[in-house]
């Protein structure tokens, strides 16, 4: 078990591990953000900057939350602070 009780999902320790990787790239704010849940793939700068979410071990608790964002202009950027979240739908039978 975790060392923090579990999310609403039962998952537990979710924040503050490693910043998260983003599929959206990055905007300054959220006008004009799709509402249907997918990914926010397109802006209108002429770089695509890579959205990290999250903080990490190496932060301070303010921005270990999933409301921190982060950007970076590249996606292959390998450190202790970087990682992802592997995501499992269970579908349907």
């Amino acid at each position: 078990m975790g060392n923090f009780p579990p999310n609403a999902f039962g998952l537990y320790d979710m924040h503050g591990n490693v910043w998260e990787w983003c599929q959206d790239v990055w905007h300054d704010n959220y006008k004009g953000a799709l509402t249907d849940g997918s990914a926010w793939l397109e802006n209108d700068e002429k770089e695509h900057n890579a959205v990290l979410r999250g903080g990490s071990w190496n932060n301070i608790p303010l921005i270990c939350r999933s409301a921190s964002r982060y950007y970076i202009h590249w996606r292959d950027n390998h450190n202790l602070y970087i990682g992802f979240r592997v995501v499992c739908d269970g579908g349907s039978e």
